[in-house]
């Protein structure tokens, strides 16, 4: 085990270095994973929400190999390919008690060390008891990664009760977009439609289960009427945040329905909220999610092992480490890559 790792340090999204640091020490109940896959998330390169914390070493879509198990730990040796959840909570508070495990207290503190964008990284023993899970034989490293966006997008879509038969509006149409097309239609969600300003994006949202895809120029209600039998959408999922896109959600909910608030907002945007218009007598609800809980986690790689989800079709770009900071601007341009993979040792 060499002494020191090379890892791609971001200090903005159009400054990210190649540094050298040591490799982490692992401790009682921890692991050691060395990274091959590791997958570049929409939230990576929200400069606002990262930049305050810079230095750091970003990557949390990970897929490794045990090189090395700590004292107490059973459950995995050297060698076996595992994914692992950055963010898991206690499951014993309150919040984990009420079945809202990702606004626990411990979630929100745990992480990597340093992060998965390097070539080694130290697994805390919380991690490894309640967010490290193997990787199913017939799944690759680079599918595996998906495990924690999947994760993400099925809590989502539990919490806006989507139900076999529901009529689904997905506005954006990027990676989590796609994502919860597909999460939508393998879970036997009827009319299925999308929108995006890339026309590009909108052959990719049909073909990874979109019944119908529109220009976000467009109004998205009367679209929805045309195809939807006079009906607007049971859910409604943005995963862009523009007010626009916003705007249109709620406008384009069926009486009885949910908009899922998928994508965070710039730090100071708001909008205005009719209660008479949108709430009252329409029993519609308004919800959020964020990140996804173990529970998740499995029926996520259960559903990638099964070839529920192509995640594999979904992947545009590999780079090595080197390649980072191409990697990083691919995806926010927004321009036609879908899944960005950096692989830390070139492999």
């Amino acid at each position: 085990m060499p002494d020191s790792m090379r890892v791609a340090m971001y200090y903005t999204n159009k400054d990210i270095r190649i540094e050298r640091l040591p490799v982490p020490r692992v401790g009682d109940g921890e692991l050691l994973l060395k990274i091959r896959s590791s997958g570049v998330c929409g939230s990576d390169v929200m400069e606002w929400y990262r930049r305050h914390k810079a230095p750091l070493v970003l990557g949390h879509e990970v897929a490794g190999e045990v090189v090395e198990a700590g004292r107490g730990v059973e459950r995995f040796a050297a060698g076996d390919r595992v994914v692992v959840s950055h963010h898991v909570p206690c499951m014993t508070c309150h919040h984990c008690m009420m079945g809202h495990e990702t606004a626990c207290d411990t979630l929100r503190s745990t992480n990597f060390d340093p992060g998965g964008f390097g070539e080694y990284v130290r697994i805390p023993a919380i991690n490894v008891r309640t967010g490290t899970y193997r990787i199913p034989e017939n799944v690759s490293n680079d599918e595996a990664t998906f495990a924690e966006p999947v994760a993400c997008v099925l809590r989502g879509q539990r919490r806006a009760n989507l139900k076999p038969g529901c009529s689904v509006l997905v506005i954006g149409s990027g990676i989590s977009g796609i994502l919860h097309i597909a999460a939508a239609a393998a879970q036997g969600a009827g009319t299925i439609v999308a929108t995006d300003l890339s026309s590009h994006r909108l052959d990719l949202a049909r073909r990874f289960g979109a019944g119908y895809a529109f220009s976000a120029r467009d109004y998205a209600p009367d679209r929805l009427r045309d195809v939807n039998d006079g009906r607007l959408a049971d859910v409604v999922i943005t995963t862009a945040s523009a007010r626009s896109a916003l705007e249109q959600a709620l406008a384009s909910v069926e009486r009885g329905g949910t908009v899922l608030f998928f994508a965070p907002t710039g730090p100071d945007e708001t909008i205005p909220l009719s209660i008479n218009d949108v709430f009252w007598r329409n029993d519609v609800t308004l919800t959020t999610s964020y990140a996804g809980a173990p529970a998740e986690h499995v029926t996520a790689l259960n559903m990638i092992a099964a070839g529920r989800l192509s995640v594999k079709e979904m992947i545009t770009h590999r780079f090595d480490l080197d390649g980072t900071q191409d990697a990083f601007a691919l995806v926010a341009s927004g321009g036609e890559s879908l899944k960005v993979i950096v692989h830390p040792h070139g492999d």
